[in-house]
């Protein structure tokens, strides 16, 4: 049975959106909605992030969204240090913070600010540790920071057969742009 569920994917700057109102983020937030709501009849009550800008905190406001319809789902946010949003912009922090304030649970897996990037490794393998299975808006052509989730999904998947990755990829997205276009003109 599939209770917890890791979303991540890429930070925005990496799919080069500078802004929410990018049309990319509703057809991201849309392919997450469709996915959660998908795994919600086989169980899934937690969703776990760890914060990061971008695919993940859109993940964060689908949960929030689905909420409204599905009480029994909880956000939790596992940050990888203590204040990881010190550096960011005001508007991505104050976000964050709006995040965090609406989670069910919320912990840094490292008690310190950071360090190094070891850190980001341990966070990376507790959170795949902690979930039932990963949700990934990843492009295999592409590289970039998802790429270190689905290494750690991929070393506990060959442990243990059950657990599972899902994938949201630039052709699902394709997909759903095309069948939103083609609903609009009929």
């Amino acid at each position: 049975m599939l209770q917890t569920l890791l979303v991540s994917g890429y930070k925005a700057h990496e799919l080069g959106i500078f802004s929410d109102k990018h049309e990319g983020v509703y057809y991201i937030k849309k392919a997450i909605g469709q996915k959660l709501v998908s795994l919600l009849d086989e169980g899934l009550e937690w969703v776990i992030i760890s914060g990061q800008p971008g695919v993940e905190m859109w993940a964060a406001e689908v949960v929030f969204e689905l909420q409204t319809e599905f009480p029994e789902l909880k956000l939790a946010v596992l940050t990888p240090f203590l204040e990881q949003e010190a550096r960011w912009k005001e508007n991505v922090q104050e976000k964050y913070h709006e995040i965090l304030a609406g989670a069910d649970f919320v912990d840094s897996v490292s008690r310190k600010p950071y360090e190094s990037p070891g850190q980001l490794r341990v966070k990376n393998q507790f959170l795949v540790q902690k979930s039932d299975a990963v949700l990934l808006l990843y492009d295999e052509e592409k590289d970039g920071s998802p790429k270190y989730y689905l290494d750690a999904a991929k070393q506990k998947q060959e442990m243990d057969n059950s657990y599972e990755i899902f994938y949201i990829t630039p052709y699902d997205l394709d997909v759903l742009v095309q069948e939103e276009q083609y609903n609009r003109n009929e």
